[in-house]
């Protein structure tokens, strides 16, 4: 985890649970909220398997990892956070090393099963994200355009530039409940792509 200046770090690939979607993430009735439900169905499934007939390889008693999400707009360079309804994104929680495909598909459909909903939208990530600067933001999410001005002036000073793509875009990890915890006290761990300058 990052402190509240930035630093650049080599990220190794991770595997997510994941749900794709669109629109302002604070709209009740949008795609967001209903993404929530899945990630957290499937992430407590798989942490809960230990009490059922489902037996993990190498399972060991864990904590569920906080929500994670990749954020970009079609046509914009980074985030334009007046324009909310434009945001594309994956929302991700990351899953244990010891959770393989086939115990991700398990969950998938115990989850289907137990809660009586289609979690066919949920899917198996694995996500490689290489080289990045980090920081660790404080305070409302409207913020952060501070901190990652922050972020690319100590990229740049390093010699990288930004390297946000199609596959390789701006990721927010939420260590704080945005329901229970005033906007001035969130943390987030913001984290751009980067490559060294041509």
């Amino acid at each position: 985890m990052p402190k509240n200046k930035p630093s650049i770090v080599t990220v190794p690939p991770m595997n997510f649970i994941a749900v794709r979607g669109q629109g302002d993430p604070n709209r009740e009735d949008g795609e967001y909220k209903a993404a929530m439900q899945l990630l957290y169905g499937v992430a407590f499934t798989l942490k809960m398997s230990k009490m059922g007939d489902h037996r993990i390889a190498g399972y060991f008693d864990y904590v569920v990892p906080p929500l994670e999400g990749f954020w970009w707009q079609e046509g914009v360079q980074g985030v334009d956070y007046a324009h909310k309804e434009a945001f594309q994104w994956i929302s991700v929680i990351r899953l244990p090393d010891f959770v393989t495909k086939a115990d991700f598909d398990w969950a998938v459909d115990e989850a289907a099963r137990k809660k009586k909903t289609d979690f066919s939208k949920a899917y198996f990530m694995t996500y490689d994200e290489g080289l990045c600067v980090q920081c660790m933001h404080l305070g409302p999410y409207d913020d952060e355009p501070a901190t990652v001005a922050q972020m690319h002036a100590c990229m740049e000073s390093r010699g990288y530039e930004l390297d946000i793509s199609d596959t390789r875009m701006h990721h927010e990890i939420y260590l704080s409940d945005a329901r229970k915890t005033a906007p001035e006290k969130l943390k987030t761990v913001i984290r751009h792509p980067i490559k060294t300058k041509q």
